[in-house]
């Protein structure tokens, strides 16, 4: 399959490890040059050294006027901006019943702002080359997960509201956008590889019974689907919250 990534510009957000490094990884590997992006520039240009020809660019994209200098930045390096992913986001938070204003503005923050942010300040450069937004999400926005974090949850389920609403106005326009609802997805410093540590044997009794390939994902699993949809593989897809969890829920 030829996905003629040859000469593509990439942002990937929240980038510098785990799904974010993944899917940079993936899309310099077919061609891309990447702008990779998060809040430690010492990470960031670590992560960099690895990636022949990828630039660095720290911000935190959960403000509004971060966003816009984080991708004027990349536009001015590269020229052009054809692809872009949101990956900033964190699931843990308070349990269920504990929720405060502090910490739903603070969820809310990090899993849906970081991508309206983004998407708003590229907008126009995607306009100009016609390109394709994935933005990274959970399955936790799609039905209730026992113990998952309401802030997450709400945030998660807004986000792809948003994907689905935003598919029209940015396809008027020739822009893709489409969203990845994944599953338990394991790297290092995840919340699977603590749980794994501490009761492995409660993580296998879990995927016995809730997952039907009875295994966690990788960030190459993720980084795997974000290659076709922003591909001219993946062209007529837009607008859909694609699940990636093993055949975990069931709505």
């Amino acid at each position: 399959m030829q996905f003629k990534f040859a000469g593509k510009a990439a942002l990937v957000t929240g980038s510098s490890r785990g799904i974010g490094l993944a899917i940079a990884e993936a899309l310099h590997g077919e061609g891309c040059k990447v702008a990779l992006n998060s809040r430690n520039p010492e990470d960031l240009a670590n992560v960099a050294a690895r990636l022949p020809g990828a630039i660095a660019v720290a911000g935190d994209v959960t403000e509004s006027s971060e966003a816009k200098r984080v991708v004027a930045e990349v536009v001015e390096l590269f020229g052009k901006l054809d692809i872009v992913v949101c990956n900033v986001g964190g699931g843990q938070s308070v349990s269920p019943g504990h929720e405060t204003p502090e910490e739903w503005q603070r969820v809310f923050g990090l899993n849906l702002w970081s991508a309206t942010n983004t998407v708003a300040a590229a907008r126009n450069a995607l306009v100009n080359s016609k390109g394709a937004i994935v933005c990274i999400s959970s399955i936790c926005g799609l039905e209730v997960i026992a113990g998952a974090p309401i802030t997450y949850s709400a945030a998660k389920a807004a986000l792809h509201a948003y994907v689905r609403g935003m598919s029209r106005p940015l396809g008027k326009e020739g822009v893709r956008i489409n969203a990845i609802a994944s599953g338990n997805i394991i790297f290092e410093r995840s919340v699977w590889a603590s749980k794994l540590s501490e009761n492995s044997a409660a993580v296998q009794t879990m995927l016995e019974r809730d997952v039907a390939l009875v295994r966690l994902g990788t960030p190459q699993d993720v980084a795997s689907l974000v290659v076709y949809l922003t591909s001219v593989q993946g062209s007529f897809a837009t607008g859909g919250i694609w699940t990636l969890d093993g055949g975990q829920v069931h709505s």
